[in-house]
């Protein structure tokens, strides 16, 4: 048996506790498609995380997620798991996720040999992948930003990384605690934090064929903000993720509230101004049916300011729509919608991303 094999055993039980909001799939209790995809996020991944578990109330949105992850940062490529994990700590901390800033920052530093060589992620724009981490770190989806300072090689792999860790971010700020260590003295938290890169660094070294999520979704055509991505297996597994969680939305998203997040995100003059987004999203939020306005508020502070989703604005939802699979639908819509904006800005290219409403 595997160190892989039993990390993945040990942590079935402890991770579901991390997920708040819906109750996930138990592992013992998993069958279908979420079987399917829990036994690849073990294989390949080393654990059942809770970024992907939390997902499992709704079996196509997981296998969605966990196919939009494996394929850019997972599966091995010309960018380098190193240039991969630094991008999407870089995404996190801009995104304010301290729960992936944790996960994604000790992987990078467990991938350097020696204890306590990497890279110090909380002064990554300093480090060696300080011009990496400052271009993932934009702020603004909305024109181009210049390509990676990367081969042309890696391009899709870093843009990809990048735009899934905008959807993940938003999805973990929402469900997730803060971090996934656990709650130690300050004195303690050091070797914590060590003993977490080693795993982490250990995990990310495994090699990862790309293609083995393709099998959990059907094929989809690449839509037009995918061009950065050219014909490439992780331009597929994007594509049919962003058509499984379009899918979802249609079903479940009121079409007023589609129609909204979609005009104000490819709006490059909208969005929240100071720290709270609630003035803006209940001005947003006015012109909806009072029925569809829970739902309008969640959609808008998911794409815009998901740590600043309450326990209120979640309860409102649920008085409309009960259901743990709504609610992560909708949400995770809404985080797609909000994210795929980046990929053309990142690539240096135009803002081509299509209205989802």
């Amino acid at each position: 048996m595997t160190v892989a094999t039993l990390l993945a055993r040990a942590t079935r039980r402890t991770v579901l506790a991390h997920v708040r909001h819906v109750r996930p799939v138990a592992p013992h209790r998993a069958d279908g498609l979420v079987a399917r995809v829990y036994g690849q996020v073990e294989r390949d991944f080393g654990m059942l995380a809770p970024p992907m578990a939390l997902h499992s109330p709704a079996p196509d949105v997981l296998a969605a997620s966990w196919t939009m992850l494996r394929e850019t940062l997972v599966a091995t490529g010309p960018a380098g798991r190193a240039a991969k994990e630094a991008v999407a700590a870089a995404v996190s901390a801009a995104n304010r996720c301290p729960y992936c800033v944790d996960v994604h920052g000790a992987a990078l530093v467990g991938l350097f040999p020696g204890d306590g060589a990497g890279p110090a992620v909380d002064r990554l724009d300093d480090g060696p992948w300080g011009p990496l981490a400052r271009w993932a770190g934009r702020p603004s989806p909305h024109g181009p930003a210049g390509p990676p300072p990367a081969p042309a090689a890696q391009v899709p792999e870093l843009v990809g990384v990048a735009v899934v860790f905008h959807y993940l971010n938003r999805m973990v700020n929402v469900f997730l605690r803060d971090s996934p260590l656990p709650d130690t003295p300050s004195l303690a938290r050091g070797v914590v934090q060590r003993t977490a890169a080693r795993v982490m660094g250990a995990l990310a070294r495994r090699p990862c064929p790309p293609g083995a999520a393709l099998e959990l979704l059907a094929a989809a055509p690449p839509p037009a903000d995918l061009a950065w991505a050219g014909a490439t297996v992780l331009a597929d597994g994007l594509a049919r993720g962003y058509a499984a969680i379009e899918d979802g939305g249609r079903q479940v998203v009121p079409a007023g509230v589609r129609e909204l997040v979609a005009a104000r995100c490819a709006d490059p003059q909208d969005g929240p101004a100071g720290i709270s987004a609630r003035p803006w999203v209940e001005d947003a939020v006015a012109g909806l049916s009072p029925v569809e306005r829970p739902a309008g508020r969640l959609a808008l502070l998911t794409a815009f300011a998901s740590y600043q989703v309450t326990d209120a604005v979640v309860a409102d939802f649920r008085a409309h729509h009960p259901g743990d699979d709504a609610l992560v639908t909708l949400t995770a819509w809404a985080a797609l919608t909000a994210a795929r904006r980046y990929g053309p800005a990142l690539a240096g290219g135009p803002d081509v991303t299509e209205p989802t409403g």
